[in-house]
Order: structure tokens, then sequence, then C-alpha cells
């Protein structure tokens, strides 16, 4: 039974992310049916839902040319990579982060409601709408879903990662691992 005061939070699924993107995680895609299942769940109990995406402009500070550590052209807004898988449900509220040039964005807490300026930041909202609890899935382990959940609890929420619905970067080898210790470490709880 999904409570009212819980939120279920899905990090950057999207198009660049998955097999045959410009960043792709490995087994990406295969959150998405789990993920689907939990959309589900929380759309018949009324609950709210939240998507973050990344959506940086063409000459963001996270790219390799501009500096950064990523490939250049992931998630450009306005582009196919930075749209959501397509299998993905989306049916809830959508808030950008990486939009601006200069500020990498990796946690959820960092963006605004559809990445405009001035709009509620995710923290803000869960809050206005009277949310204790986060589930949260997506990709990937080791950066967007982990600095999620590490701010999320430093925002005062509870934290569950929902564990079937994540994948890894593993930029090396056991990173995705060393990030679940670390978020459980600093107090999130792990289902399945």
């Amino acid at each position: 039974m999904i409570a009212k005061d819980t939120c279920l939070a899905i990090v950057d699924v999207q198009n660049d992310f998955c097999p045959g993107g410009a960043l792709a995680v490995p087994g990406g895609d295969e959150v998405i049916p789990v993920i689907n299942s939990w959309i589900r769940r929380f759309q018949e109990a009324g609950s709210p839902i939240a998507y973050t995406q990344d959506w940086h402009p063409k000459n963001h500070c996270s790219f390799r040319e501009n500096g950064g550590i990523w490939p250049p052209h992931h998630c450009v807004q306005r582009t196919r990579g930075a749209e959501f898988h397509p299998d993905l449900v989306v049916d809830g509220t959508i808030f950008r982060k990486g939009f601006l040039p200069d500020k990498e964005a990796y946690s959820g807490f960092d963006g605004t409601l559809d990445g405009k300026l001035g709009n509620p930041a995710l923290g803000q909202w869960l809050r206005e709408n009277g949310v204790k609890c986060l589930y949260v899935g997506g990709l990937a382990t080791d950066y967007c879903v982990k600095a999620a959940v590490l701010d999320g609890i430093k925002e005062g929420f509870q934290v569950i990662l929902i564990r079937q619905g994540i994948r890894a970067v593993n930029v090396n080898t056991g990173d995705g691992d060393r990030a679940i210790e670390e978020m459980v470490e600093s107090g999130a709880q792990v289902y399945g």
C-alpha cells in the first residue's frame, strides 16, 4: 500500500542513458519495466510521481570539450537523446536539471519545474505536496541516483532506493556497489 505522503522519484530515464545513447548506461533500459510497475502502483494510490531530466545546453560545463568529464552532447535540450525513453510511462511532474551552461546538476534537487528559473525546485515541490518519503529509481546509480538520494536525505526525507530499478555507469569497476553502500550509510533504505 502506497501512502499519500510518499512520492516516486524517477531519475533520468532518457534515451542518451539507455543502450544506443550518447552516454549509455549498461542495461539502462532494463529498469523501465520495473519502474513502470511502480508508476502503476503510485497512480492507483493517487500519490505523486516526479521525474528528473538532464536538460543540457550545447555548451554545458559537464561536456569534455568544455572541461567536464562526460562525452559531448548528451541530453541536449530538445533532442531525441534528452527525451524520456519511449517505453517509460510518463505521468507526473518533470524537474529539469543541468540547464544552465556553467552549473553541474547531478541531483534532481538541483532542478526546477520544467527547467524554468523561478519555478519550484524539487524539495520545495515535495514539501508543498506533503511528501515525507521518496522511493527512487532510475539512472545512473553511481551519479544522478546517488546524488538525488543523498540530497533527499539531507533535505529531511525518508528515502527508499528501488534496487531492481537502478543501473550503474561503473566508470570504475564497483562504482555502483560503492554508491549503494554510501547511500545506505547515509540513511537510505533499499527495497528489493
